[in-house]
């Protein structure tokens, strides 16, 4: 059984990892077009951007957190109550819906706070204006992506990014560059319409295979909307509200990392841009993985074979784990070449290749960590990883980097931690995530054995 298991759990991450590089690459495509239409425009997008993933993310992670509800009930063989659960979500979309925009169309006080300087102010106020009207589209079509990996389909999902990363790529240079003599530049808006258009079109594909696929109809999602049932509604919020602030507390201890390190200088800059990139494309591996075996462990929940869901568990568990000293190893061993892929600067270079170093135990520390929070939801558990996120990935792992990096004295030093330098971050941001894992496996294993001594 645990092969066809782990057989199941790859097809289903391999699918769902495709889907998100192709909406990883909507931010690049915005970046490269940007950076070739003016530095400033550059420069706003990368407040504006960091602004609404920051935001878009925290809201996405809430919604997210319903996939061991809806994977349960399909375990069950409840059809229709899938359905009824789909219409309530509806409710919570809306709630995240507004909650979204008003920080969107009122980001002042943020960009006081972070003292992005006033002249980049009103192109990022722009640009945030536009996204804010696309992100009810973008918030109804991740409940799509989280329905649809709970019931096992994530390719009807994968097949509607990549084709809109089709439309996404010349809709942004179109509007972005301009068309000489006919079209004129719209410059950083033109990221956000083609952004907002982009999202709407996922939103109606979404829509017409909710209609017209057979797959769905035992489901009933197209019945009436029934009045907010609140019980069900607050197991809502149980789970997604801690997972949402969890989220926000792990990207936002990524973000402000940035923030830290520019005081650094050009070269702490770039070099820890091109392994923060790098990160973040290591870890669409262990996200992946860890979605396909949280709705398999749920389902086996929902169809109440707890010995199976066990096994589903440890299956997972060993890939994530593999994968990810697979994937560490290679970014040891070849972290030279990787850093002079992205600069021509030697300096840079050097300085990016000793990173990457830390990089690699990042990165393993980092699948176990989400992992174990995907597959705690399947059980319940949401607080104590919001928890465990807030004392060690803001505590230790990004004060205790301010600290080594920029206070003179021995308070969270040790003699192989490294002051006054991007490195400094990297190091207490991969003790604290790897301090975040063993808890959190911890926690996995006594949960998932007494779960089933409960059952």
């Amino acid at each position: 059984m645990s092969r066809g298991e782990g057989a199941i759990i790859v097809r289903h991450a391999g699918t769902v990892l495709v889907g998100q590089l192709a909406v990883m690459a909507f931010g690049i495509t915005d970046t490269l077009v940007a950076g070739r239409f003016a530095d400033t425009a550059l420069a706003a997008l990368s407040v504006g951007s960091a602004t609404y993933i920051t935001v878009h993310i925290t809201l996405m992670g809430m919604l997210q957190a319903l996939l061991p509800v809806w994977a349960e009930l399909h375990g069950a063989g409840q059809h229709r109550a899938v359905g009824q659960s789909v219409r309530q979500a509806l409710y919570l979309c809306a709630l995240t819906m507004v909650v979204g925009m008003v920080a969107l169309l009122l980001p002042g006080p943020l960009l006081n706070w972070t003292q992005v300087p006033v002249a980049l102010q009103p192109e990022v106020r722009e640009y945030l204006a536009i996204v804010a009207l696309g992100l009810p589209a973008s918030l109804l079509f991740r409940m799509y992506g989280t329905l649809n990996q709970a019931l096992g389909k994530p390719q009807l999902v994968t097949w509607v990014q990549v084709g809109a990363l089709a439309v996404k790529v010349p809709l942004s240079v179109f509007l972005v560059l301009g068309m000489p003599g006919w079209f004129d530049p719209m410059g950083l808006p033109g990221c956000a319409w083609a952004t907002l258009v982009v999202n709407y079109l996922m939103l109606a594909l979404a829509m017409w295979l909710l209609k017209t696929q057979a797959f769905y109809l035992p489901y009933r999602i197209w019945s009436r909307l029934e009045r907010p049932v609140w019980a069900q509604l607050k197991r809502f919020v149980q789970l997604g509200l801690p997972s949402g602030l969890a989220i926000g507390v792990e990207v936002t201890s990524f973000t402000l990392m940035s923030l830290f390190i520019s005081r650094l200088g050009v070269v702490a800059t770039a070099s820890h841009q091109i392994v923060s990139n790098m990160a973040a494309v290591l870890y669409m591996v262990p996200l992946a993985l860890s979605i396909a075996s949280s709705a398999r462990v749920s389902y086996w929940l929902g169809a109440d074979d707890i010995h199976r869901a066990r096994q589903t568990l440890r299956t997972g568990l060993m890939w994530v784990v593999g994968m990810g000293c697979l994937l560490a190893a290679l970014i040891g061993w070849q972290r030279d070449a990787i850093a002079d892929c992205y600069t021509l600067s030697p300096q840079v270079a050097a300085l990016a290749s000793d990173l990457l170093l830390w990089v690699a135990l990042y990165h393993l520390a980092d699948s176990v960590q989400v992992f174990c929070v995907f597959t705690l939801r399947s059980y319940g558990v949401t607080v104590l990883p919001l928890m465990t996120y807030t004392l060690l990935l803001w505590g230790l792992g990004l004060a205790g980097g301010y600290v080594v990096a920029y206070e003179h004295h021995d308070f969270f030093k040790f003699s192989w931690m490294i002051s006054e330098s991007p490195i400094s971050f990297w190091q207490t941001s991969s003790v604290a995530l790897g301090l975040t894992a063993l808890v959190l496996i911890s926690v996995l294993w006594r949960t998932g054995l007494k779960f089933r001594l409960q059952r």
